[in-house]
């Protein structure tokens, strides 16, 4: 063996040394690289590959539920298939297009333009039907896909659509009580991971669509489902028989203000928007605002009686059907009967606009724009309803003389139908008007109730006499000879009042050819379940409040009762005080001359008992003290009965025995007349 001289060994060391050092180069370099790959360039990195594997995307949350007082559902979330596509994947969009386009009901090229656009994520159609979702299941086009969104669901179609109103293809609430309680049913947003298989299709986890933190709270409404079906039955069929242009119903409970249903025809389905447009979708009870007519006399008379501008016993000149008012320029009022004396009951049986606009006059413009702001007229209601309409009611300081008497009769005068209910209802709970009030309570995914929404009152408008005066005469309207007797209902007394009113257009005047015909009442009228309105706009066949929308009512609150359990009683009709003109009376008053009461002739020397039902005792001490005679009196509250009887001749001097009985549920503060006109009706609400 020789042995390697002393320049090979260094060669060798040399060699090696070298290599040493190039592969330590070359480690530092790997681990350099590795270094820039793992912890330098590591999201970045990861991010390309979850590219490649995973897809986030941006699902609406889901929205609650809205349902009916009794947990019937009215709006709902469904699972549904929308379909998607990673546009890269496709290789001719096209022909995929072609394909696609029967299925999705999309233009064909719109289609191609979206499948050519190489993005990794683009929507083709959301929320397909299921036969959609199958057909281009089968399809198996590469690259195109479906994938579970939630849809919003109406399940009983029609039905209180303009109470609900819809949400768009985002989940967001855009009319009704979807867009007012947006916040409430929509869920919170968030974006979802999905996870490719081996084919390249997205599988979801199944908490994806689970969690209930992204779903909604649910909205209970104090809409009855059955009313509101019954309201909108009757309310179509009315429409369609007088070849009306539309119409509305309110039906609520006069003591919470709590909004039972709510009905406006035309209607639409929500499931389908697209066979729909903004006028059908309308909210009119909320929105339109119309003159009411001679249903306003309501509010008239209760203002009248509360102020003590009229007393029930009054006698009212009617002028034989024609009375012209002004100073300068003489404005005739027209009746349709050609009535003489007249008591206030009669005035509004007959629906006499002389005998009101007399009323008005001995009022005054501010005592009159003071109760009738008080009944909430030109003023929202704050309905929880979007973009209530206020109404229309000028300042009492913008008005001429014939203003205070038209507007007494409804005309000058804009109203929306909630509104008059809302006012109705004041009648009919003793004297105070409620908010309108449409939802009970929030309940949360946990079935955990969040907010509790109770009735509120807003203010006493009338003292609970008044209202318990004004409603025994609504019923005289129902009665035979009274405008409203088709509104009578078997086996309850109904009070009503009727409107028959031209359109107005503007400042021009009335259409001769277009109504809007009305009936507004409280059922029973002797313990009130339910104060109801009707109205049809441009009734073609016939045009009478009467003929038009009190039969409706009448149906409505016929099976609306039957619903409820209101059982039918022989009814006993409860009247206020009302005489007829004394046959003795033979002159008529001065032409102009307003409310008088009528003369009556007497034996020479006698006198005529003052009719004193009804009167406190103060009153009724006051009215026997002016006619000379002398008061027993027997209890106390209000006076239910006299002897001698009304208009009986007696002597000066006679003694009269007055018997006072309190009225049921009243109290000293309930009966508190508001003849206190408040200062803020010198300020102009405009």
């Amino acid at each position: 063996m020789s042995l390697l001289g002393q320049g090979s060994r260094k060669w060798i060391r040399l060699r090696i040394g070298l290599l040493l050092i190039a592969m330590t180069v070359g480690m530092a370099a790997v681990a350099k690289g590795a270094w820039h790959l793992g912890v330098e360039r590591s999201e970045q990195l990861l991010d390309l590959a979850e590219e490649q594997y995973e897809r986030r995307i941006s699902l609406p949350a889901r929205r609650g539920m809205i349902t009916d007082r009794h947990g019937e559902e009215l709006a709902v979330e469904v699972e549904v298939d929308s379909v998607y596509a990673d546009a890269r994947q496709i290789e001719d969009p096209a022909g995929a297009a072609a394909r696609l386009a029967r299925y999705l009901g999309t233009d064909e090229k719109k289609l191609s333009r979206r499948l050519a656009s190489k993005k990794h994520f683009v929507w083709l159609e959301r929320r397909v039907t299921p036969d959609a979702a199958a057909g281009i299941a089968q399809l198996e086009i590469p690259g195109v896909r479906l994938l579970k969104e939630s849809k919003r669901y109406y399940p009983n179609r029609l039905l209180a659509s303009h109470v609900l109103g819809f949400a768009g293809i985002d989940a967001v609430g855009l009319e009704g009580v979807e867009l007012n309680y947006d916040d409430q049913l929509r869920g919170r947003r968030e974006a979802v991971t999905g996870l490719r298989d081996g084919r390249g299709h997205v599988v979801f986890a199944d908490s994806v669509f689970g969690p209930e933190g992204v779903v909604g709270n649910t909205v209970e409404l104090t809409i009855d489902k059955t009313l509101q079906y019954i309201a909108e039955q009757e309310l179509a069929a009315t429409v369609r028989t007088y070849n009306a242009r539309a119409g509305q119903v309110v039906i609520m409970d006069p003591h919470t203000g709590e909004l039972l249903a709510l009905a406006n025809w035309p209607s639409y389905n929500p499931n389908v928007l697209s066979r729909s447009d903004p006028e059908t979708r309308r909210n009119r009870a909320v929105l339109d605002v119309f003159e009411p007519g001679s249903t306003f006399k309501i509010f008239t008379l209760a203002a009248a009686l509360n102020s003590g501008a009229v007393r029930p016993d009054d006698l009212i000149f009617c002028e034989r059907g024609r009375w012209e008012i002004g100073d300068t320029k003489k404005v005739p009022i027209h009746d349709d009967h050609r009535d003489g004396w007249l008591t206030p009951a009669q005035c509004l049986k007959r629906s006499s606009n002389i005998c009101f606009a007399k009323i008005a006059i001995d009022m005054g413009k501010k005592r009159l724009y003071h109760y009738l702001r008080r009944f909430g007229f030109g003023e929202s209601t704050r309905v929880d309803l979007p973009f209530e309409a206020r109404g229309v009611l000028h300042h009492y300081k913008k008005w001429y003389d014939i203003d205070a008497a038209t507007i007494s009769f409804g005309q000058g005068v804009g109203v929306t139908g909630i509104q008059m209910t809302a006012a109705l209802s004041a009648v009919a709970n003793g004297g105070v008007l409620m908010k309108p009030m449409l939802v009970r309570r929030i309940v949360g995914p946990d079935k955990e109730t969040l907010r509790t929404f109770a009735s509120t009152k807003k203010r006493r408008v009338i003292s609970r006499y008044t209202a318990r005066l004004v409603g025994d005469i609504m019923t005289s309207v129902t009665e035979e000879g009274g405008t409203g007797f088709q509104g009578a209902l078997d086996g309850f007394l109904v009070a009503g009042k009727t409107g028959t009113a031209q359109k107005s257009v503007g400042k021009t005047g009335y259409q001769d050819d277009k109504w809007v015909a009305s009936f507004f009442g409280f059922v029973p009228a002797d313990g009130p379940r339910l104060a109801i309105s009707v109205v049809i706009d441009e009734p073609l066949i016939n045009h009478y409040g009467g003929t038009v929308a009190a039969p409706a009512l009448r149906r409505i609150a016929d099976q609306s009762l039957r619903y409820l359990g209101v059982s039918r009683k022989n009814v006993v009709r409860r009247r206020p005080p009302e005489r007829a003109a004394p046959e003795a009376l033979a002159s008529e008053p001065a032409d102009g001359e307003a409310a008088l009461r009528a003369p009556r002739a007497m034996e020479p020397g006698q006198i005529p008992t003052p009719d004193l039902k009804g009167m406190t005792m103060k009153q009724a001490l006051d009215a026997l003290s002016l006619a000379r005679l002398r008061p027993v009196i027997r209890g106390t509250g209000f006076a239910l009965d006299q002897l001698p009887a009304a208009f009986e001749p007696v002597e000066p001097g006679a003694f009269v025995q007055v018997n006072f009985r309190p009225l049921e549920g009243t109290s000293d503060l309930d009966d508190v007349q508001h003849d206190d006109v408040s200062e803020e009706d010198d300020a102009d609400p405009s």
